[in-house]
This record gives structure tokens, C-alpha cells and sequence, in this order.
């Protein structure tokens, strides 16, 4: 069997290192911190816990097959919705309560909202049996022609949206889901709008104590599997002989021998730093970015009435703050706002009589010393955004711990601080995204800026991709 490294011990990473060693191959894990789970990670003060990266779960049948027994709770939403006009919409997930909010939000666009729901569940179908099941240059052998008219190839989501609503409310829900994917729904591919056939299939979940306690899960795992994680262990260099990789060179000098080399890093990173490709490098540049995030975790005294485990708040000018982000490198002066608040399903999460509120917004992912707002000032102007909407937390607020995109440049070694390594523009965003085979023999790219694309039910397909793939390319031991 094959002598295998893997960069990185994000979930992507640390589901490609079990996957192998269940295979029988020798597995070695290097992380640069000094713990493992990447993005799924936390930040705990005075009692709040709060969640760094994923707050909710779907498809939680990829980490059951995995051998992960933790109990699930599912919120009494998928989200609540409200609309600049001070509308609400609150989405359950039986679709057939659905079409009914969204009738009463809206009279008439109920059935319409059955079409898109069913519309979305065949684009599913299609993503099932082609992007989540291999790489798209040579599509599994399950994949038909159809899939390809299934995800609406000539569509924007944004133009999806367009052909199922009438109301600008629905169409602005719909266009959320390229924020999945960091991206914006005027230049993302309609496939995005798969989405809500899983939240509305398979739902949404949580874990109490919080979802980093899947990453605890899945270390244990790996010790169970036999695999080696080596913590504060940066990995300085992909080493590579020829056409093939020979192994990694670790920031302390020591050379570790490999066949297999499993990059959960950065695509950017990996071809700019790791085994430079200026090709690649240029090519990835061209995609530009994902949007990176502004994170406010509040300490909010008191509970708040009525509050759901997720809530948007949405702009007044949806495509002026898609292009301020994405056309102008600024923060948006009227973002949408995301509210988590975990506290509402774990009384673990926050003391007693209060709440942990995380509060998101989208921001380009660029050095915030080059905004034309300060982050203290742009700060601010997000709470007061959040006092317009309905959520005034002044005198509740113990208080206000920021994180930007340079901090999650510095801690994951993301491009600019993108949450998901390139953004989706244009039909062919998918084809053109960095593959799971490197350019090298043995080489393979998983995580959230390589095929399929970001967020835990994605990195944990593309973790078994490259399972897949490296059993085809090493079926007989190395090679």
C-alpha cells in the first residue's frame, strides 16, 4: 500500500486521512496549529462559546457513514427570513409548509415556490450522480446527458430566481444561496439553487456543545484508524521528482517520504507557496476570490423572545452590496446580516440568562487596513444595521470580540481571508474551479477551495473523491 501525507487537518483533510487508512494505506496527518478541525473551530470566553465557522449540519448521513454516533438536534427552522420592508419569512422544513409561508408572505407565489422546490430537488438528483460523486472532467459512469439541462446551465441563480418569482422578496431568498459558496447570485450558476431540496429533504442540524464537537469526533477516529497527527507541524514544501511527488519537506527541515500527497490547504497556497505553478496560480487568480467574512461574537445579556437558532436580515439593495464586495473591494453600507444564536437549542453555549450571538456579514476578502471604513468604525455600523432590523442590543451587550479577514488569512492560510478559495462566476464556475488531481503523480487537492467546493457536507464528498481516486491510481500498492 501507499506511504500517504496529508496538509492539514481541517474536516476535509481529516476525513481524506480516515477514508485511506481504512484503505490500508500508511497515514500521516500534519497541522500547523494545535488542534485539528480548520474552520470548524470555536472562540469561548466568559462562559459564551461561539461557532468560528459552521453553525449548522446538513447531510448528516456523510459523517454517520463515518462512524460519528453523536446525538443530533434539529431546530424548529431551517431560518428565519426578514426582508427589508419589515416582512417575515420563516421557513420550516416540511416544503409543504413552506409553499404555505411563503404563500402568506406573498398570495399567489406558493405553487411557484413548489415549482423552484421541485425544480431544486431534480438539480440534486443531477449534482448526486455528478459533481458530489467524482471529478467533472470524467463524470462517473451513473451520470446521464440530462443532468447537464437538470442544473440549468444557461442560468444565473440570480435569472433562476427570476423564472420562478415575482415578488423581489423571493427572488432575494434565492440569491442567498450563493453566499453558500461565497459568492454573488447575479454571477453564480443556478446549480446553487440545490440547496433547499437538502435543507428541505434532509434538514438541518446541530450538536449540542457545539458543531466543533464533530471535529473532537473525528480525531478520535483517526487514532481508532491508525493514522499519525503530528500538531504545530507546518509543512513547508510539496517535494516533488519528475512527474511525481516524493513527498514533503516540514517547515523544521525534516524530508518525510510519501507516494501520496493530500493538499487540504488552499489551492492558492499550494501553487503559490507549497509546489509553485505560476500557470495554476494564474489561473485560480483569474477566478478571483470568495467572499471572507466580518464576525461579530457578542456576550448579549438577557434572552431574547422568540429567537431562532438562524436568522438573515437582508439589505435594501441586494446587488449594490454584491457589487461593493465584489466590484468595489468594500464593505457593504447596508450588508445583509447573519444571526446565529446556538444558545436558543444549548444552554451550554452562553450562562445562564444570556445568549452568544454570532453575527456575519460578507466582505471582500482583502487586508481590512485597505477598506475605506476601519473595522472598529464598520463595527459599528453592522450593530447599528442589526438595531434597524429589529435587534437593538444596546445595554444587553458584556461584549463585542471582532474577527476579519486577516485573521482568517493567518489561521488558515486563506487567500485574502476567503472563506471558500475561489468565487463561482460564469456557467462553466464549477470546470473551472482547481481539480482533486494535482498536476503531479500522487498528488490531490481536497477542502473548500477544490472540487466539489466549500462547507462541511462538501469538503467531506471531496474527501471521499479523493479516497476514490487514489484507490484507482494505487490499487496495487505504490506505483
Amino acid at each position: 500500500m501507499a506511504e500517504v501525507t496529508v496538509i492539514g487537518g481541517g474536516v476535509g483533510g481529516m476525513v481524506c486521512a480516515l477514508l485511506l487508512a481504512r484503505q490500508g494505506h500508511e497515514t500521516r496527518l500534519y497541522e500547523q496549529s494545535a488542534r485539528l478541525g480548520g474552520k470548524l473551530a470555536e472562540h469561548r470566553r466568559d462562559g459564551f462559546a461561539f461557532s468560528l465557522g459552521p453553525s449548522l449540519l446538513t447531510m448528516p448521513e456523510l459523517f454517520r457513514e463515518l462512524g460519528l454516533e453523536r446525538e443530533l438536534v434539529e431546530p424548529e427552522l431551517l431560518c428565519r427570513y426578514r426582508f427589508a420592508d419589515g416582512t417575515v419569512l420563516d421557513a420550516p422544513r416540511d416544503p409543504e409548509r413552506m409553499a404555505a409561508e411563503v404563500e402568506r408572505l406573498a398570495p399567489g407565489e406558493g405553487r411557484n415556490w413548489r415549482a423552484f422546490h421541485g425544480w431544486a430537488r431534480g438539480c440534486l438528483r443531477a449534482a448526486n450522480r455528478t459533481v458530489f460523486a467524482g471529478p467533472l472532467i470524467r463524470p462517473p459512469g451513473g451520470a446521464r446527458l440530462s443532468d447537464l439541462l437538470a442544473v440549468a446551465p444557461a442560468r444565473t441563480l440570480d435569472g433562476l430566481a427570476r423564472r420562478y418569482f415575482r415578488d423581489a422578496r423571493l427572488r432575494q431568498y434565492t440569491g442567498r444561496y450563493a453566499t453558500y459558496a461565497g459568492s454573488s447570485p447575479y454571477r453564480a450558476p443556478a446549480a446553487l439553487g440545490c440547496v433547499p431540496a437538502l435543507e428541505h429533504g434532509q434538514g438541518v442540524w446541530y450538536t449540542r456543545g457545539g458543531l466543533a464537537r464533530l471535529a473532537d469526533d473525528l480525531a478520535l477516529l483517526l487514532k481508532t484508524a491508525g493514522v499519525q497527527v503530528f500538531l504545530s507541524e507546518p509543512v513547508a514544501a510539496v517535494e516533488a521528482g519528475g512527474s511525481r511527488v516524493t513527498g514533503v519537506r516540514l517547515a523544521s527541515g525534516e524530508r518525510v517520504r510519501s507516494d501520496v500527497v493530500v493538499a487540504n490547504t488552499d489551492a492558492a497556497a499550494l501553487y503559490g507557496r507549497l509546489l509553485p505553478d505560476r500557470r495554476r496560480l494564474r489561473r485560480i487568480a483569474r477566478l478571483g476570490p470568495s467572499s471572507s467574512a466580518l464576525l461579530l461574537l457578542a456576550g448579549v445579556e438577557g434572552r431574547t423572545p422568540g429567537l431562532p437558532h438562524h436568522s438573515v436580515l437582508f439589505s435594501a439593495g441586494y446587488e449594490r452590496e454584491f457589487a461593493d464586495i465584489f466590484d468595489r473591494g468594500s464593505p457593504p453600507r447596508d450588508p445583509t446580516i447573519y444571526v446565529g444564536c446556538s444558545a436558543v437549542d444549548d444552554p451550554s453555549q452562553a450562562p445562564p440568562g444570556a445568549e452568544n450571538w454570532t453575527v456575519l456579514v460578507n466582505v471582500p476578502a482583502r487586508d481590512p487596513g485597505r477598506w475605506p471604513i476601519g473595522v472598529e468604525a464598520y463595527r459599528d455600523l453592522v450593530l447599528e444595521r442589526l438595531a434597524e432590523r429589529g435587534h437593538d442590543l444596546a445595554g444587553r451587550l458584556r461584549f463585542v470580540d471582532v474577527l476579519t479577514p486577516a485573521d482568517l488569512r493567518e489561521r488558515h492560510g486563506s487567500w485574502g481571508g476567503a472563506i471558500y478559495g475561489s468565487a463561482y462566476r460564469g456557467r462553466l464556475a464549477p470546470f473551472l474551479r482547481p481539480g482533486n488531481r494535482g498536476p503531479r503523480r500522487g498528488l490531490y487537492l481536497v477542502g473548500g477551495s477544490a472540487h466539489p467546493g466549500g462547507g462541511l457536507p462538501m469538503v467531506a464528498l471531496g474527501a471521499r473523491i479523493v479516497a476514490g481516486l487514489v484507490a484507482q491510481d494505487f490499487h496495487g500498492g505504490t506505483r
